[in-house]
């Protein structure tokens, strides 16, 4: 899916549809993968997709604490004819926000617990900066971001 986005109105309509398609993993996170230059709008898709799932807080990039987790208090599960099932494995209890631009190896990640992370089905794991850390990405939903004008991004999302 590509879309344009011509103001932050448009880009939390295009962040609410794609969180309303996400699915649980049964056997591993799910992780995505936002890729872009700096300023090319991954932490405001980020704070879209936190109000999205409900959380109150104040989203920040964590580029100086590498990731931030949050528990998603109302249990987000996609729209399914199941809602309020509440079984491990269709819900997200945590969104796990990673911003590896201050990593050098992946080495760094897998001792922050990323094994850990990476194997538990109601984490959402969503990494700002994956290329610095592509050895140790398993498969992931890829978004993309690009600057395509003064006020414009280009957000291409594939694998989801």
């Amino acid at each position: 899916m590509e879309f344009l986005s011509k103001s932050p109105e448009e880009t939390k309509q295009i962040t609410i549809e794609f969180a309303s398609k996400l699915k649980p993993n049964e056997e591993k996170a799910t992780i995505v993968g936002l890729y872009g230059e700096l300023g090319s709008g991954k932490t405001t898709f980020m704070k879209f997709l936190a109000e999205s799932l409900g959380i109150k807080e104040t989203i920040q990039s964590p580029t100086f604490v590498i990731m931030k987790k949050y528990d998603l208090t109302s249990r987000f599960a996609p729209p399914s004819p199941y809602e309020g099932e509440g079984i491990k494995g269709e819900v997200f209890e945590r969104l796990v926000h990673i911003d590896a631009y201050r990593i050098e190896k992946g080495d760094e990640m897998i001792n922050l617990g990323w094994q850990e992370m990476v194997s538990d089905p109601s984490n959402l794991i969503c990494i700002e900066w994956p290329e610095r850390i592509a050895e140790i990405l398993p498969e992931h939903i890829i978004i993309k971001f690009e600057h395509a004008g003064e006020n414009q991004r280009k957000i291409k999302i594939n694998n989801l």
